[in-house]
């Protein structure tokens, strides 16, 4: 099996299957393919043999179901496209290492891997469309793919060295990392600061993937043009084409 990721802004992995080779992916999350490629949609894999396990992986933010992709008869080629403009990360998982990632930031894996509810915490209604903060965790033997939005910086933080982050910067990091959310310190940062209530509390020792795109961020830098613009593209356009994109950034700014 290997893996080629093309482009930068809006990057897509295109992972080629020898015959016997498959990898596991949310449904949806298919750009193309093409070859020997055959589709196999169940709620079993990514270590849920069970109806808890499923029910735990949708609670970490992924769906009910998964897609197995296997190369059968031939070689083929399946491709992932990036949803936000971001990078595509390869990251080996293994027993007792682990990783913690942001609860849409899974693209798919080899079959070894294991999808669960790693961290969750309700931070009130409208933080994060009002679901909390959710981050999932990969475990088990694999070659897993994860998406990160905007740049992407990294930092390898010392035993009992601390980092404190806005939530939705946290894109993954080694689960030896010790994490948990707090207050921002202070009622006048908290009702001023303009920053939010909470950050996000990372102590080493391990890895940081930090990433600079957040959906609030970007639903805000949206939100003076939508209900303005939308209406008018859509008379324009003869409605179909203005009232789609209307509601694709209506649910960005629902998220």
């Amino acid at each position: 099996m290997d893996h080629k990721i093309v482009g930068t802004t809006l990057p897509v992995l295109e992972m080629t299957l020898q015959p016997g080779d498959s990898i596991i992916a949310e449904p949806g999350e298919l750009s193309w393919m093409m070859g020997n490629i055959q589709l196999r949609t169940s709620t079993q894999g990514a270590g849920a043999k069970n109806l808890f396990g499923v029910l735990k992986r949708a609670i970490a933010g992924g769906g009910l179901f998964l897609t197995e992709y296997s190369a059968q008869g031939g070689s083929g080629l399946v491709a992932f496209a990036a949803k936000l403009p971001g990078q595509i990360l390869a990251v080996d998982v293994q027993r007792g290492r682990g990783y913690m990632i942001h609860r849409h930031g899974f693209v798919c894996a080899t079959p070894g891997v294991e999808v669960t509810v790693g961290f969750q915490r309700s931070l009130g209604a409208g933080i994060f469309g009002g679901d909390g903060f959710v981050l999932q965790r990969l475990g088990g033997t694999a070659n897993a793919f994860i998406e990160l939005s905007g740049e992407v910086v990294v930092y390898d933080l010392l035993p009992g060295q601390e980092l404190r982050v806005h939530p939705g910067h946290v894109g993954m990091f080694e689960e030896s990392i010790n994490f948990d959310i707090t207050m921002v310190p202070g009622i006048a940062n908290a009702l001023f600061g303009n920053q939010g209530l909470f950050l996000a509390r990372l102590v080493g020792p391990g890895r940081v993937w930090l990433q600079s795109l957040t959906l609030p961020n970007l639903a805000h830098a949206l939100r003076p043009y939508v209900g303005r613009e939308t209406a008018p593209a859509a008379a324009v356009s003869g409605g179909v084409g203005g009232a789609v994109a209307g509601q694709v950034f209506k649910d960005i700014l629902g998220q």
